[in-house]
């Protein structure tokens, strides 16, 4: 029964992963093409989503807290039954988990991102500088 929700858990953690990486990925490639060159930003695009992934699945499926199923636990020195009632909380705690793990890459992300357009639209918006060559009587050089 342990292994049932183990899989469980990790198939719903998995198909909320992919929701929010699917969600999410239009954003995530014009950001990346607006700040990353052209030929970096699908490489970047895909170590995103593959993030996604990994931190979901990982923030989703708690494998530690499965333990209780399986060996007895404090206060009650019982292992805990299985029951429907589990079930459902289970999900639910995987559904939770999966979401602010993602909403974490994500935040981090977008916060990077956001500092690296800032950075991006100041350099574009400043005069571009002329330089004179050495000489008197030159024309600027752009």
């Amino acid at each position: 029964m342990v292994v049932l929700l183990l899989i469980t858990t990790f198939v719903i953690a998995f198909v909320v992963a992919a929701m929010v990486a699917w969600i999410f990925d239009k954003p995530i490639q014009s950001i990346l093409s607006r700040v990353v060159p052209l030929d970096l930003s699908p490489a970047w695009a895909k170590y995103l989503k593959f993030a996604i992934y990994v931190v979901g699945i990982g923030g989703g499926v708690r494998v530690w807290d499965l333990e209780k199923y399986m060996t007895a636990v404090e206060p009650y020195r019982q292992i805990v039954e299985v029951t429907p009632e589990r079930w459902v909380l289970e999900i639910y705690q995987t559904l939770i988990g999966t979401l602010q793990s993602t909403a974490m890459v994500l935040l981090v992300f977008f916060v990077f991102a956001l500092v690296a357009v800032v950075m991006v639209r100041i350099i574009e918006t400043r005069p571009a500088k002329t330089e004179f060559p050495r000489g008197s009587d030159a024309q600027p050089i752009r």
